[in-house]
């Protein structure tokens, strides 16, 4: 089908407001990861506190853990459809406001929650609600914090906004990492295990509350408060002026784009992420856990080995979403995507081999991450270009929570459930492999200059 396309001139947005939207938009996601990279962290712990009664084997508590885990992935699309169609109606800003309180409250529960040994078979069914109100408020934290971030961008540096969200990502992460780190120096074993892992969740509570605080003081988009002025004065449109995901200039007033439309574009939007959602899980949150059931690392070596992971992520997401300013979003996450197919055997092969230097392993690992960051710099840029702003907080947030949903959520369950049945230690370099391999045929579809061309209407 052959349609036309609206699209609008980028108006000058004042440098402090687009900072400030920045900032309130990237403090959200950096919560949301801390608390998700804390959890896959001290998945051990949490395991043995929560899903251990008595007789139950240790990577049996492990599977239910991380079924826990995979379970608050699947409610992201849930709150990302809910959310993204309030941040679509009501703006950007309440949304935000919103999903922050709903965050902030859950985690800090959870470092108040009494263990199986205290409250019995109802603990692991209140952690799991717990982590089903994270799920559905984080699915609806990035698809308000992209588009707050890439409608304020200035011109010509979408990518880079965007790649702020990817690098708060990777600060939560990080921070998730220091915090356990920083306990199994200053705590015994026994006192981590006791009640140590809970101060991690408890400090999201002044996070959360400054972040909230930020968020009350931000401005809505000059974009939503174009298109629902727009609405106001000429009723919406049913025809869409053009598939979402598709760019090309055309002439005429934006329309309300079909559902089926939609539907496509979030579908083909979850392909481009896929290999991103699979090789960030693994190698960023699950490998502290593979180290140590699989290759018998201690849980300091595979934190130490998650820092790395995670640092190398966290540099090269900048310059990604600045270099794909320059030359586009296909080559940047194309180059990731293949590059993570090609070397995760080499790279796992390397971490089995207890002859291998343990700086070529730390190296590797670094490089890892680093090959991720070229997927996560540009991807939010990529996925705010590929929807109206009219549907897109719904549409990007979708196509993030149903990959990640899918592909990260599941990502320590079903490598940990491989690994038990087949005993094959490659099953991680299979898992991402494969997923990047199909994320490379969905992005080589992008446009080599939808990063030139305005935000659609």
């Amino acid at each position: 089908m052959t349609a036309s396309v609206h699209t609008t001139t980028q108006e000058p947005v004042e440098p402090s407001r687009s900072r400030r939207a920045l900032v309130a938009g990237s403090v959200g996601n950096f919560i949301e990861w801390y608390e998700f990279g804390v959890y896959g962290y001290f998945a051990t712990i949490i395991a043995a506190n929560f899903f251990t009664p008595e007789g139950g084997g240790d990577v049996e508590a492990l599977i239910k853990t991380y079924a826990s885990f995979a379970l608050a992935f699947f409610f992201r699309p849930v709150g990302a459809a809910f959310f993204g169609r309030l941040g679509d109606r009501i703006g950007r800003r309440p949304t935000l406001v919103l999903v922050i309180l709903l965050m902030t409250g859950a985690t800090t529960l959870i470092g108040l929650l009494p263990t199986y040994a205290t409250l019995g078979a109802a603990a692991p069914w209140l952690l799991t609600l717990l982590r089903v109100v994270q799920g559905l408020s984080a699915g609806g934290e990035f698809g308000g914090a992209v588009s707050i971030m890439t409608e304020f961008a200035p011109p010509g540096k979408r990518g880079l906004y965007g790649a702020w969200q990817s690098f708060t990502v990777a600060l939560g992460l990080l921070g998730g990492a220091g915090a356990a780190a920083l306990l199994t120096v200053v705590l015994t074993q026994a006192d981590l295990e006791s009640w140590g892992w809970r101060l991690p969740f408890l400090a999201t509570l002044p996070m959360g509350l400054a972040a909230l605080w930020l968020r009350l003081r931000m401005e809505e988009t000059p974009a939503f408060r174009r298109t629902k002025g727009e609405a106001a004065r000429t009723g919406r449109q049913e025809e869409p002026d053009r598939a979402p995901g598709s760019q090309g200039p055309a002439e005429g007033p934006a329309v309300a784009p079909r559902p089926g439309e939609v539907a496509r574009a979030i579908a083909l939007g979850a392909g481009r992420l896929m290999g991103w959602s699979a090789a960030g899980y693994t190698f960023l949150v699950v490998l502290p856990s593979y180290l140590q059931s699989t290759l018998n690392a201690s849980f300091r070596q595979a934190l130490l080995a998650t820092v790395l992971a995670n640092l190398g992520f966290a540099l090269a997401i900048i310059p990604s979403g600045v270099l794909s300013d320059r030359i586009g979003r296909r080559w940047v996450m194309t180059a990731g995507a293949a590059l993570v197919a090609v070397l995760a055997f080499p790279l796992l092969n390397l971490l089995q081999d207890p002859a291998a230097p343990t700086t070529a392993k730390g190296l590797a690992v670094l490089a890892a991450g680093a090959v991720v960051g070229l997927m996560a710099g540009p991807g939010p840029a990529m996925l705010a270009e590929m929807f109206p702003t009219r549907v897109r907080c719904t549409g990007l947030g979708l196509s993030y929570a149903l990959s990640n949903a899918v592909f990260s959520g599941c990502a320590g369950l079903i490598i940990t459930e491989a690994i038990k049945w087949t005993g094959d230690a490659d099953i991680p370099a299979y898992y991402v492999a494969v997923t990047c391999a199909i994320s490379v045929a969905a992005l080589l579809t992008l446009r080599g200059d939808d990063h030139r061309r305005s935000l659609r209407d």
